[in-house]
């Protein structure tokens, strides 16, 4: 991404100049691909906006899949509630007006701490689903972790875009099954692998809905896994009966020492708490762990998962690497999480929102609207690069 002046954010706050030129006099550089995104018809400046216009393109049992959580939706609201209640306290003066926002994560650079995050049922949001998530993100030379239920197979969302890519593995029952599905992962070029442990949802707006995947999709899915005994004359309630017994939900911690007997990719753990959970996961040797509560989407009333970072980040130290997913809407929001030592963020919902409004453009619009929030909050804070955002920089005492 071409960095902005501070000037040219200054005079944004005046109003007296458009997000994509530079201060008078200096030349104006905007690429091709900007230039599509300008062009798409869509004018949304933040993620907000997304949401709205997912409202308006999706039918209202597919938009409220993706947009309501469980239960009473406390932990919903909670994990977008508990950013809004961290105060930012920037020094002045300090004289920065760029900031480098490239990272690495498991040892691969990328542009900036934002990572998309697996999402189930891609397809039902937008007919490209993964692959214009795994296009976008690779233009905006950042990781996207592909869910198994993302509803396209592990090569065809290898084959649709180059950049980094993770897979988020949901295990079938038959470990021969998921033994081919890993080694597929590997052979098409995946970096790591991520098990999301805290399974399952039980949202009242989906079973108002009667919510389900259509029979197409479903079976495209399962075939993807592995299941390729199944084919297209079965009905509907065969599929939906096979997929109901086909995964393991009772996965222990003894899974791990066989999916690490079977693969040299790293692994990370997605959905931890608990500060003992995490001393767990770094003792048998996981390579890091996504803080997370499913998006708010699985138990409700667990804790945002911005409460319970810094506990997480203080015992696993720098043994593996911490990153956060849940509730993260604006840039700020990225750079408190770093502040308390998240080595990056996931955003799930933000993206889809995108997808359902304007495909791989709205994808790569709300990355590039997150990145710059991210950067005025880093040039408004003194902080040249991620390693300067740091607590201190966060008012002392605020309540989570």
């Amino acid at each position: 991404m071409k960095r902005r002046r501070f000037s040219g954010l200054l005079a944004l706050g005046a109003g007296a100049m458009s997000m994509r030129t530079m201060a008078a006099g200096e030349e104006i550089e905007e690429d091709a691909e900007q230039a599509v995104v300008e062009d798409s018809g869509v004018r949304a400046v933040c993620v907000k906006d997304y949401t709205e216009l997912a409202r308006e393109t999706l039918p209202q049992a597919t938009y409220d899949y993706i947009t309501t959580g469980s239960e009473d939706e406390v932990t919903l609201r909670e994990n977008v509630e508990a950013f809004r209640r961290i105060r930012l306290l920037p020094p002045l003066l300090e004289g920065v007006s760029r900031s480098d926002l490239t990272t690495t994560v498991l040892g691969e650079e990328i542009a900036l701490p934002i990572l998309l995050a697996p999402v189930a049922g891609l397809r039902m949001f937008h007919p490209e689903g993964a692959l214009a998530a795994a296009r976008a993100a690779a233009a905006a030379k950042t990781v996207v972790a592909v869910s198994t239920s993302a509803g396209s197979s592990v090569e065809e969302v290898a084959a649709a875009a180059a950049g980094p890519k993770w897979f988020q593995l949901y295990c079938p029952k038959d470990r021969a099954v998921t033994r081919r599905l890993v080694e597929r992962v590997s052979d098409a070029g995946y970096s790591a692998i991520v098990v999301t442990v805290d399974l399952g949802e039980r949202k009242d707006a989906d079973r108002r809905n009667r919510f389900s995947v259509p029979k197409e999709m479903l079976l495209k899915h399962l075939v993807d896994v592995g299941h390729t005994q199944l084919h297209g004359k079965m009905t509907y309630q065969q599929l939906l009966d096979f997929n109901d017994q086909a995964w393991d939900l009772s996965l222990s911690w003894e899974f791990f020492d066989w999916l690490r007997s079977i693969t040299d990719l790293p692994i990370l753990l997605k959905g931890v708490l608990r500060p003992d959970d995490a001393l767990r996961a770094v003792s048998i040797g996981l390579d890091g762990m996504v803080v997370s509560n499913h998006g708010g989407r699985r138990l409700d009333g667990v804790p945002s998962s911005i409460e319970v970072l810094p506990k997480i980040v203080e015992v696993v130290g720098d043994r593996a690497e911490v990153l956060l997913d849940g509730g993260v809407r604006r840039g700020a929001d990225v750079f408190k999480a770093l502040a308390l030592g998240a080595r990056a963020v996931l955003i799930g919902r933000p993206y889809a929102w995108a997808l359902a409004a304007d495909g791989q453009r709205g994808v790569r619009n709300v990355l590039r609207l997150l990145e710059e929030e991210l950067e005025n909050a880093m040039i408004s804070s003194g902080c040249r690069n991620l390693d300067a955002v740091q607590p201190g920089l966060l008012q002392a005492g605020g309540s989570l």
